[in-house]
């Protein structure tokens, strides 16, 4: 049987009733907030449950980004780098290199230059040489990223990092064995004419 349009008693308004009498048509309309209450009251729980995760402190992510051409070539400009039996350093015009080691029984010069790229590294293109050998130009490089705000190095390819520089200094940073000028020039000039004597 067809249900019947009816005025409701709070509103006037129609409301579908059943053939079973007054009280039916009330329930009928009531039926569904039951539902929706139910769907409500789990979509409060699920968000006061999320909520409180979102509260909890992630673990700490170790932030790493590669620095640029420009940050790599103010480490490097007008610095020698000194080595345990020698030294490097990275001129500015044309960006030359000198190195030079002095072992035990053999000393060393090496002359070429150096260049960053926009992949964090600074590489070194050099021919070493020595009074029994001379070397071809090869290249060097050491790779950079910054993690947690200092600088870590490592040599190219797949080196291990270490700390290269850190804000305050460290004792162990690399950076550390930096100074400001050619200070070694002296050094690599008298190197190179031992190297360069006829014998």
């Amino acid at each position: 049987m067809r249900p019947l349009i009816v005025p409701t008693a709070s509103t006037r308004l129609p409301w579908p009733r059943t053939a079973g009498g007054a009280g039916r048509g009330q329930s009928a309309r009531h039926i569904w907030l039951v539902p929706l209450l139910v769907v409500c009251g789990q979509l409060a729980l699920a968000g006061a449950a999320n909520a409180t995760d979102e509260k909890k402190p992630k673990p700490t992510e170790a932030v790493i980004a590669v620095p640029t051409a420009f940050e790599l070539q103010r480490l490097y400009t007008d610095r020698t780098w000194l080595w345990k039996d020698g030294a490097a350093y990275f001129g500015q015009t044309g960006r030359p290199l000198r190195a030079w080691t002095s072992g035990q029984d053999s000393a060393s010069v090496a002359e070429g230059r150096w260049l960053v790229t926009t992949d964090g590294k600074m590489c070194m293109e050099v021919a070493w040489r020595s009074k029994t050998y001379k070397g071809r130009q090869q290249r060097t490089c050491y790779g950079h990223r910054i993690k947690n705000g200092a600088i870590e190095q490592r040599k190219e390819p797949g080196g291990e990092w270490y700390s290269f520089k850190r804000a305050p200094e460290d004792p162990s940073d690399e950076y550390r064995k930096f100074e400001a000028g050619d200070t070694k020039r002296a050094q690599f000039e008298e190197t190179r004419k031992l190297i360069d004597a006829k014998n």
